[in-house]
């Protein structure tokens, strides 16, 4: 998976990646130049004290190191520019693919897993293709040039290399092979603590309601604790391999000097023979030790890699078709035939058998019991959810066959948990329809009954707005959801129990002053209080997914006994209140 996403989006900086290795190609074979100047200068002009070659091999250094540090800034700057471009386009494939997904995957992976899987898993892979430009494509190029240099200036040391080279792979390949499970583990923790952070964060309210603080503390404490004991565990096998790194690189230094002075002293081979191959050994086992480095890096990303591509590679349940309509009559005419709708592997469905139709300037109200299937009637009209059989059709086509667009901007929904954007409340309100005036905006308060609040905030339509709408109440934050629908003035408005926090008051002046701005629109509400859709031109009423009621009021009160339930339970509520 994860030489699929670097092949996949590294790609189109291919010629960047080109330079890069030419850059580190130069530096490194700079690099791999200066022990052999530097054995010279010891045999040939310290050991004959000839300065003038001294001076003119220092001089040949210190330009070959110019063109080494050159060399390696351009690399770091060209590998930077990659891996940055590489994470941005990734990051943007991964929002693009969840903004295609239906509510069924968004429910499968998750919100928090989304964000982490977005925005730290794809910093884990960027991260280990910044260190792969800069370190690791030096590393086999310093690792072969070093094994032939080092054998240019000795035969007899040769043997050496044999050994410390193995004995360093082999030694940290076993701490890698036991760090990949817990990297792992490590991503699936962090998206634990996401997940019960995201929670407490967003039912602060509840939590403070209820005098659950200790438990939720504790609760986090818990997620956050297995993160820190994975952390750990990953810690101390990342401390082991420093050391033995260091431990391989001084014995092999100590046993360089030990068996390289005997030769010096039997003439076999000169001392800056010596100190150049020492250098040559340490560039190759450095050049291990960068790779090492890396490879610490692999299996986490790799990780992160395969949880990446998992969302890029599932394909959303809701398809766009592929020869869409994109011009329809505009009648506002909603039909649903012998819709069924389940979810996979269930044993029964959630909705069965839906037939209705709903018209221009005709109100569909739709009541039921919690449970019943009624915001998922509601959901398969914007294809939130795609119907499992039978027809939803807008305008006398079926949305299937619809482009995806000309679907929704024909649709203002108010769903059953209104959310509100971080902004104003100008911003909110031209969510559907960026053009609108100011004085569209709010005609649409009026209408929604939030004037009032608006007017008295300070900054009026630029009055703040906190993300999801946190610092307004519940009822201020619906009817400004029922205004921002009202403000993009579509052919099918769908309120899916959107008037449950008002007062009765208000909801009776709302819907009374919702009446003539949805006259050429049709109107589907979902409502729990019968006082909400008692004057809707049909009512449906859904008992365990399957329509067994469909009239008026006064219809519905002689002919279906689970409506005339619900009145009789309401009223005796109120009764009772």
């Amino acid at each position: 998976m994860l030489t699929r996403l670097l092949r996949t989006y590294l790609r189109p900086y291919s010629w960047v990646l080109t330079a890069v290795v030419v850059l580190q190609l130069v530096g490194t074979i700079a690099s791999l130049y200066l022990p052999s100047l530097n054995a010279d200068i010891i045999d040939r002009g310290v050991a004959t004290g000839d300065t003038g070659y001294i001076l003119s091999a220092g001089g040949w250094m210190l330009l070959v190191s110019l063109v080494q540090i050159a060399c390696s800034i351009a690399a770091v700057y060209y590998g930077s520019h990659a891996a940055m471009g590489f994470g941005r386009d990734v990051r943007s494939a991964v929002f693009h693919q969840v903004g295609g997904f239906s509510a069924r995957e968004i429910s499968h992976f998750g919100a928090p897993s989304l964000i982490t899987r977005g925005t730290n898993d794809v910093q884990q892979v960027q991260m280990l293709v910044v260190m792969t430009c800069t370190m690791l494509v030096a590393a086999p190029i310093m690792g072969v040039g070093g094994i032939i240099m080092a054998l240019r200036q000795d035969l007899g040391l040769s043997w050496l290399m044999l050994v410390c080279v193995p004995a360093l792979l082999v030694s940290i390949g076993l701490i890698i092979t036991r760090m990949v499970p817990q990297f792992r583990a490590m991503q699936d923790r962090i998206d634990l603590v996401n997940r019960v952070l995201r929670e407490q964060l967003t039912g602060i309210r509840v939590v403070r309601a209820f005098v659950r603080e200790r438990e939720e503390t504790r609760r986090f404490a818990e997620a956050n604790q297995a993160l820190t004991d994975t952390s750990l565990r990953v810690g101390r096998l990342t401390a082991l391999i420093f050391p033995t790194v260091m431990l391989i690189l001084n014995v092999s230094s100590i046993a360089v000097l030990w068996f390289g002075s005997a030769r010096v002293d039997s003439g076999e081979m000169q001392v800056g023979a010596l100190t150049a191959f020492l250098m040559y050994l340490m560039q190759i086992l450095m050049s291990m030790m960068m790779a090492t480095f890396i490879s610490m890096m692999i299996p986490r990303a790799a990780v992160c890699a395969e949880r990446i591509v998992e969302v890029l590679d599932t394909e959303s349940s809701v398809t766009p078709p592929s020869d869409p309509v994109r011009q329809v009559s505009g009648r506002a005419e909603l039909e649903m035939r012998d819709v069924e709708f389940r979810y996979p592997g269930a044993a029964a469905p959630v909705l069965s058998g839906i037939s209705f139709r709903a018209t221009a300037g005709r109100t569909t109200a739709v009541i039921g019991s919690t449970g019943s299937g009624k915001t998922t009637l509601i959901s398969l009209i914007p294809r939130l959810f795609d119907a499992t059989s039978g027809t939803v059709s807008v305008d006398g086509v079926d949305i299937r066959d619809l482009d995806p667009q000309t679907l929704w901007t024909r649709i203002g929904l108010v769903p059953q948990r209104p959310y509100l954007f971080s902004g104003t409340v100008a911003s909110n309100l031209r969510y559907g329809n960026p053009d609108a005036s100011d004085a569209e905006l709010w005609e649409a308060l009026e209408v929604a009954q939030a004037r009032d609040f608006v007017e008295a905030m300070p900054e009026g339509l630029e009055a703040p707005i906190a993300q999801g709408g946190t610092n307004v109440s519940g009822g201020q934050r619906q009817r400004l959801a029922i205004a921002r629908a009202l403000v993009s003035k579509p052919e099918i408005y769908l309120f899916d129990d959107s008037f449950s926090a008002l007062d009765l008051s208000t909801d009776a002046r709302l819907r009374a002053a919702l009446r003539p701005h949805t006259a050429e629109a049709a109107v589907i509400i979902v409502g729990q209080r019968v006082s909400t859709i008692a004057d809707a031109d049909q009512i449906i009423v859904l008992d365990d997914g399957v329509i067994v009621g469909l009239g008026t009021h006064d219809e519905l009160l002689d002919s279906c006994p689970t409506y005339l339930e619900i009145v009789e339970s309401q009223l005796a509520a109120e009764t009772a209140a």
